[in-house]
């Protein structure tokens, strides 16, 4: 159980160095928050793109002028070679630069050379929040916008493995919908039910899966007990599913705008941890994804 992203970061100096591969490095916020990963001992990288731009940014954001860089002007070139690091084994974690996401997850997913596992990709959130005992995390609220019941469940597995992988062996795991109750007129509900079977059928990962649940009883013991549910995660969950897009975005950005959280975000189900944060993200938030990605990345020192 991590209560913070500091928590996070001296739980990862214990690992050993993670190498991050930046495509179309020439983002001065993405060259930031790496500095921000250097400085705190968590990470090294690899800057992919246009060197002639590149180079000069590298003063201004305080980063070594001996930083390896890799030259290649050409956007898409650049993208295809930084998964091609992280695919031979020269980098752990992929983080997106100063490219169109569309191409950045065409190269992620590219036949030949790319990061592909037969997984769907997803994304999850991790959100810090005032006043609260641990992280939150929250799946899918960044990539897929209406996902099928089939799709659920890879999302699902995603964000289970990734938590295991960080060290929470049996993740609380709230399926949100409206309310408590099955009804076939709220499809997000007969979805919930259908993965809680699928969960004691034993066909996902190790975890406490309850759902259909609202948000009022994920988050309350109390309001679980007024509702009279019998519930082992009520107030204690460790993981959100959200039932489609839109509750997902909303659901996060009312954390960071009305509770003042701190987020960060990476996409699963490639062979490695991702961070493809947003253009407005603060260095800052970034790094937070980039601790994220490292904690989720599985080669750890002996």
């Amino acid at each position: 159980m991590y209560c913070n992203y500091n928590e996070i970061v001296a739980e990862i100096k214990k690992r050993s160095l993670v190498t991050i591969s930046v495509a179309v490095a020439q983002d001065r916020e993405v060259l930031a928050a790496v500095k921000l990963a250097q400085d705190a001992g968590i990470a090294e990288v690899i800057l992919v793109g246009d060197a002639s731009i590149i180079t000069p940014m590298l003063e201004d954001v305080g980063l070594s002028g001996k930083t390896l860089i890799i030259h290649e002007p050409e956007t898409t070139k650049a993208a295809l070679r930084a998964v091609s690091l992280v695919n031979n084994g020269q980098a752990q974690v992929l983080m997106k630069g100063l490219i169109n996401s569309s191409d950045f997850l065409r190269s992620v997913l590219h036949k030949e050379a790319g990061l592909r596992t037969g997984r769907l990709l997803s994304h999850l959130g991790a959100f810090e929040i005032p006043g609260q005992e641990k992280l939150l995390f929250i799946t899918d609220g960044g990539m897929n916008i209406a996902p099928t019941l089939l799709e659920k469940k890879q999302i699902l597995v995603n964000s289970i493995l990734a938590l295991h992988a960080m060290g929470i062996t049996e993740p609380k795991v709230a399926l949100l919908t409206a309310n408590e109750v099955v009804n076939t007129k709220m499809p997000a509900t007969v979805d919930a039910r259908a993965l809680v079977e699928m969960s004691t059928a034993g066909e996902l990962p190790s975890s406490l899966v309850e759902g259909p649940i609202a948000l009022d009883v994920a988050v309350s013991l109390e309001a679980a007990k007024h509702k009279g549910i019998d519930s082992k995660i009520a107030g204690n969950v460790d993981l959100m599913v959200v039932p489609n897009i839109e509750t997902g975005n909303a659901l996060g950005k009312s954390l960071i705008y009305f509770a003042k959280s701190k987020m960060a975000g990476i996409v699963l189900g490639a062979t490695h941890p991702i961070v493809m944060t947003s253009r407005s993200e603060t260095p800052e938030g970034k790094m937070n994804s980039i601790a994220l990605a490292c904690l989720v990345n599985d080669k750890k020192s002996p």
